[in-house]
Protein backbone atom coordinates (compact mmCIF):
# COMPACT_ATOMS: atom_id res chain seq x y z
CA UNK A 1 0.00 0.00 0.00
CA UNK A 2 1.31 3.18 -1.22
CA UNK A 3 0.61 6.14 1.13
CA UNK A 4 1.91 9.43 -0.04
CA UNK A 5 0.08 12.18 1.50
CA UNK A 6 2.06 11.03 4.89
CA UNK A 7 5.46 12.34 3.82
CA UNK A 8 6.20 15.39 6.49
CA UNK A 9 5.03 16.12 9.67
CA UNK A 10 3.24 19.04 8.30
CA UNK A 11 1.22 17.38 5.94
CA UNK A 12 -0.24 15.37 9.22
CA UNK A 13 -0.45 18.20 11.02
CA UNK A 14 -2.73 19.71 8.29
CA UNK A 15 -4.58 16.41 7.60
CA UNK A 16 -5.65 16.74 11.27
CA UNK A 17 -6.42 20.49 10.82
CA UNK A 18 -8.64 19.49 8.09
CA UNK A 19 -10.71 16.60 9.76
CA UNK A 20 -11.25 19.14 12.41
CA UNK A 21 -12.32 22.02 10.85
CA UNK A 22 -14.77 19.00 9.05
CA UNK A 23 -15.95 17.90 12.91
CA UNK A 24 -16.52 21.56 14.14
CA UNK A 25 -14.90 24.13 15.99
CA UNK A 26 -13.42 22.81 19.90
CA UNK A 27 -14.45 24.75 23.22
CA UNK A 28 -12.22 27.18 23.91
CA UNK A 29 -11.62 26.04 27.42
CA UNK A 30 -11.04 23.15 29.31
CA UNK A 31 -13.89 22.89 32.02
CA UNK A 32 -16.93 21.99 32.76
CA UNK A 33 -18.58 24.82 31.37
CA UNK A 34 -16.82 24.15 28.28
CA UNK A 35 -18.76 20.64 27.61
CA UNK A 36 -14.89 19.24 27.48
CA UNK A 37 -13.46 17.22 30.56
CA UNK A 38 -11.44 14.15 31.62
CA UNK A 39 -14.40 12.08 31.28
CA UNK A 40 -15.08 13.29 27.95
CA UNK A 41 -14.80 10.40 25.13
CA UNK A 42 -11.29 10.32 23.43
CA UNK A 43 -11.78 12.26 19.93
CA UNK A 44 -13.91 15.51 21.70
CA UNK A 45 -10.50 15.88 24.24
CA UNK A 46 -8.16 15.28 21.11
CA UNK A 47 -10.16 18.21 19.77
CA UNK A 48 -10.37 20.71 22.29
CA UNK A 49 -6.26 19.41 22.84
CA UNK A 50 -5.95 20.51 19.15
CA UNK A 51 -7.45 24.05 19.37
CA UNK A 52 -6.00 24.60 22.48
CA UNK A 53 -2.66 24.05 20.83
CA UNK A 54 -2.89 26.17 18.17
CA UNK A 55 -4.30 28.98 20.10
CA UNK A 56 -0.99 28.78 22.11
CA UNK A 57 -2.79 26.89 25.52
CA UNK A 58 0.20 24.28 25.35
CA UNK A 59 -0.60 23.04 28.95
CA UNK A 60 -4.26 22.22 28.71
CA UNK A 61 -3.13 20.40 25.23
CA UNK A 62 -1.05 18.07 26.80
CA UNK A 63 -3.62 17.77 29.72
CA UNK A 64 -6.32 16.92 26.97
CA UNK A 65 -3.88 15.14 25.01
CA UNK A 66 -3.40 12.76 28.09
CA UNK A 67 -6.42 12.61 28.72
CA UNK A 68 -7.20 11.23 25.10
CA UNK A 69 -4.30 8.77 25.29
CA UNK A 70 -5.75 7.16 27.87
CA UNK A 71 -8.37 6.73 26.32
CA UNK A 72 -6.71 4.63 23.94
CA UNK A 73 -6.82 7.42 20.90
CA UNK A 74 -4.02 7.30 18.64
CA UNK A 75 -3.85 10.76 16.89
CA UNK A 76 -3.21 12.21 20.38
CA UNK A 77 -0.61 9.73 21.44
CA UNK A 78 0.96 11.15 18.52
CA UNK A 79 0.61 14.50 19.12
CA UNK A 80 2.04 14.35 22.85
CA UNK A 81 5.13 12.17 21.87
CA UNK A 82 5.94 15.00 19.66
CA UNK A 83 5.91 17.73 22.42
CA UNK A 84 7.99 15.51 24.38
CA UNK A 85 10.35 15.15 21.28
CA UNK A 86 10.38 18.72 20.40
CA UNK A 87 10.57 20.49 23.78
CA UNK A 88 6.77 22.07 22.61
CA UNK A 89 4.84 22.75 25.72
CA UNK A 90 6.88 19.98 28.00
CA UNK A 91 10.21 20.03 28.83
CA UNK A 92 11.69 18.09 26.13
CA UNK A 93 12.44 14.03 26.95
CA UNK A 94 13.06 11.80 24.29
CA UNK A 95 12.93 8.67 26.08
CA UNK A 96 8.89 9.83 27.03
CA UNK A 97 8.60 10.53 23.31
CA UNK A 98 9.99 7.13 22.49
CA UNK A 99 7.80 4.98 25.02
CA UNK A 100 4.77 6.83 23.28
CA UNK A 101 6.03 6.27 20.10
CA UNK A 102 6.92 2.61 20.69
CA UNK A 103 3.05 2.10 22.40
CA UNK A 104 2.01 3.51 18.70
CA UNK A 105 3.88 0.92 16.65
CA UNK A 106 3.10 -2.06 19.13
CA UNK A 107 -0.35 -1.12 18.16
CA UNK A 108 -0.12 -1.67 14.86
CA UNK A 109 -2.76 -0.13 12.10
CA UNK A 110 -5.29 -1.68 9.95
CA UNK A 111 -5.22 -1.47 6.19
CA UNK A 112 -6.39 2.16 5.29
CA UNK A 113 -7.58 2.96 8.97
CA UNK A 114 -7.42 6.81 9.52
CA UNK A 115 -4.09 6.24 12.37
CA UNK A 116 -2.00 4.99 9.45
CA UNK A 117 0.06 8.52 9.38
CA UNK A 118 0.06 8.47 13.09
CA UNK A 119 1.80 4.94 12.33
CA UNK A 120 4.29 5.48 9.87
CA UNK A 121 5.70 8.96 11.67
CA UNK A 122 6.03 6.68 14.52
CA UNK A 123 8.01 3.94 12.29
CA UNK A 124 10.23 6.74 11.18
CA UNK A 125 10.58 8.51 14.72
CA UNK A 126 11.90 5.32 16.05
CA UNK A 127 14.21 4.40 13.33
CA UNK A 128 15.70 8.10 14.49
CA UNK A 129 16.16 7.50 17.80
CA UNK A 130 17.45 3.82 17.04
CA UNK A 131 20.11 5.20 14.66
CA UNK A 132 21.59 7.58 17.10
CA UNK A 133 20.63 6.20 20.24
CA UNK A 134 18.98 8.49 23.88
CA UNK A 135 22.02 9.81 26.23
CA UNK A 136 21.20 8.45 29.41
CA UNK A 137 18.86 6.39 28.94
CA UNK A 138 18.52 2.08 28.10
CA UNK A 139 17.88 3.19 24.64
CA UNK A 140 20.94 2.89 23.02
CA UNK A 141 21.94 3.38 19.18
CA UNK A 142 20.96 0.09 16.89
CA UNK A 143 21.48 0.52 13.07
CA UNK A 144 20.13 -3.16 12.07
CA UNK A 145 17.11 -1.70 14.06
CA UNK A 146 16.84 1.26 12.46
CA UNK A 147 17.26 -0.07 8.93
CA UNK A 148 14.56 -2.63 9.45
CA UNK A 149 11.87 0.31 10.70
CA UNK A 150 12.86 2.43 7.71
CA UNK A 151 12.68 -0.51 5.43
CA UNK A 152 9.19 -1.04 6.86
CA UNK A 153 8.00 2.71 6.11
CA UNK A 154 9.65 2.66 2.89
CA UNK A 155 8.82 -0.70 1.52
CA UNK A 156 4.73 -1.04 2.69
CA UNK A 157 3.97 2.41 2.94
CA UNK A 158 5.89 3.86 0.24
CA UNK A 159 7.08 7.18 2.36
CA UNK A 160 9.61 9.10 0.62
CA UNK A 161 11.57 10.13 4.15
CA UNK A 162 11.87 6.71 4.97
CA UNK A 163 13.10 5.15 1.68
CA UNK A 164 15.75 8.40 1.66
CA UNK A 165 17.21 7.46 4.97
CA UNK A 166 17.37 3.72 4.43
CA UNK A 167 18.98 4.24 1.08
CA UNK A 168 21.91 6.17 2.98
CA UNK A 169 22.21 3.51 5.28
CA UNK A 170 22.76 1.22 2.64
CA UNK A 171 25.71 3.57 0.70
CA UNK A 172 27.01 3.91 4.79
CA UNK A 173 26.87 0.09 5.06
CA UNK A 174 25.19 1.33 8.58
CA UNK A 175 23.16 -1.89 10.26
CA UNK A 176 24.06 -3.81 7.59
CA UNK A 177 26.31 -4.70 4.42
CA UNK A 178 26.94 -1.56 1.50
CA UNK A 179 24.38 -2.20 -1.07
CA UNK A 180 24.58 0.91 -4.13
CA UNK A 181 22.36 -0.75 -6.08
CA UNK A 182 19.33 -1.53 -3.52
CA UNK A 183 20.16 2.12 -2.38
CA UNK A 184 19.61 3.73 -5.83
CA UNK A 185 16.50 2.15 -5.92
CA UNK A 186 15.14 3.72 -3.10
CA UNK A 187 16.73 7.33 -3.87
CA UNK A 188 14.54 6.68 -7.30
CA UNK A 189 11.88 6.02 -5.45
CA UNK A 190 11.86 8.63 -3.06
CA UNK A 191 12.63 11.03 -5.72
CA UNK A 192 9.52 10.15 -7.35
CA UNK A 193 7.46 10.62 -4.38
CA UNK A 194 8.91 14.40 -4.08
CA UNK A 195 12.17 14.03 -2.32
CA UNK A 196 14.56 16.57 -3.43
CA UNK A 197 17.65 15.49 -1.35
CA UNK A 198 17.06 11.86 -2.69
CA UNK A 199 17.53 13.16 -6.44
CA UNK A 200 20.77 15.04 -4.80
CA UNK A 201 21.85 11.76 -3.67
CA UNK A 202 21.31 9.49 -6.34
CA UNK A 203 22.97 12.21 -8.90
CA UNK A 204 26.32 12.38 -6.51
CA UNK A 205 25.88 8.39 -6.62
CA UNK A 206 25.90 8.52 -10.51
CA UNK A 207 28.52 10.80 -10.90
CA UNK A 208 30.93 8.82 -8.91
CA UNK A 209 30.30 5.95 -11.13
CA UNK A 210 31.48 8.07 -14.15
CA UNK A 211 28.19 9.35 -15.21
CA UNK A 212 29.41 12.74 -14.91
CA UNK A 213 27.35 15.37 -16.69
CA UNK A 214 24.13 13.28 -15.43
CA UNK A 215 25.17 13.18 -11.91
CA UNK A 216 25.69 17.13 -11.67
CA UNK A 217 22.36 17.33 -13.91
CA UNK A 218 20.16 15.50 -10.86
CA UNK A 219 22.20 17.84 -8.43
CA UNK A 220 21.96 21.15 -9.89
CA UNK A 221 18.17 20.38 -10.50
CA UNK A 222 17.92 19.22 -6.61
CA UNK A 223 19.52 22.14 -5.55
CA UNK A 224 17.18 24.14 -7.64
CA UNK A 225 13.96 22.15 -6.12
CA UNK A 226 14.80 21.82 -2.53
CA UNK A 227 13.25 23.22 0.38
CA UNK A 228 15.59 25.95 1.90
CA UNK A 229 16.17 23.20 5.29
CA UNK A 230 18.39 20.52 2.36
CA UNK A 231 19.56 23.89 0.57
CA UNK A 232 22.94 23.66 2.47
CA UNK A 233 23.92 20.50 2.39
CA UNK A 234 23.01 19.79 -1.25
CA UNK A 235 24.42 22.92 -2.57
CA UNK A 236 28.04 21.72 -1.14
CA UNK A 237 27.16 18.51 -2.70
CA UNK A 238 26.64 19.97 -6.20
CA UNK A 239 29.39 22.72 -5.99
CA UNK A 240 31.91 19.83 -4.96
CA UNK A 241 30.92 17.85 -8.05
CA UNK A 242 30.71 21.31 -10.20
CA UNK A 243 34.77 22.35 -9.18
CA UNK A 244 35.49 18.33 -10.59
CA UNK A 245 33.55 18.23 -13.99
CA UNK A 246 34.75 19.46 -17.20
CA UNK A 247 33.98 22.80 -19.03
CA UNK A 248 31.90 20.96 -21.24
CA UNK A 249 30.27 18.36 -18.60
CA UNK A 250 28.95 21.19 -16.98
CA UNK A 251 27.48 23.01 -19.73
CA UNK A 252 25.95 19.83 -20.57
CA UNK A 253 24.89 19.21 -17.08
CA UNK A 254 23.13 23.27 -16.62
CA UNK A 255 21.25 22.50 -19.95
CA UNK A 256 19.86 18.93 -18.57
CA UNK A 257 18.60 19.90 -15.24
CA UNK A 258 16.53 22.04 -16.76
CA UNK A 259 14.08 19.00 -17.56
CA UNK A 260 14.79 17.28 -14.25
CA UNK A 261 11.78 17.41 -12.15
CA UNK A 262 11.42 16.07 -8.78
CA UNK A 263 9.11 14.02 -8.82
CA UNK A 264 8.89 12.53 -12.94
CA UNK A 265 9.91 9.59 -13.84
Amino acid sequence: MLIRGYRSLTFLVLSVALALTAQGRAACAFDPNAGVTKESGPFALFKFGFSAYKNGRKDEAVEAYRYAAEKGHTGSRWALANMYAYGDGVAENDLEAFKIYSEIAEKGVEPGSEDTGYFVNALISLAGYYRRGIPDSPIKSDLGQARQLYFQAASTFGVAEAQFQLAKMLLAGDGGSVNVQQAKKWLNRARKNGHAGAMGVFGNVIFQEGQTARGLAYMTAALDQCSPKDRPWLQTLQEQAFSLASEDDRRTAIAMSHSIHVDSD
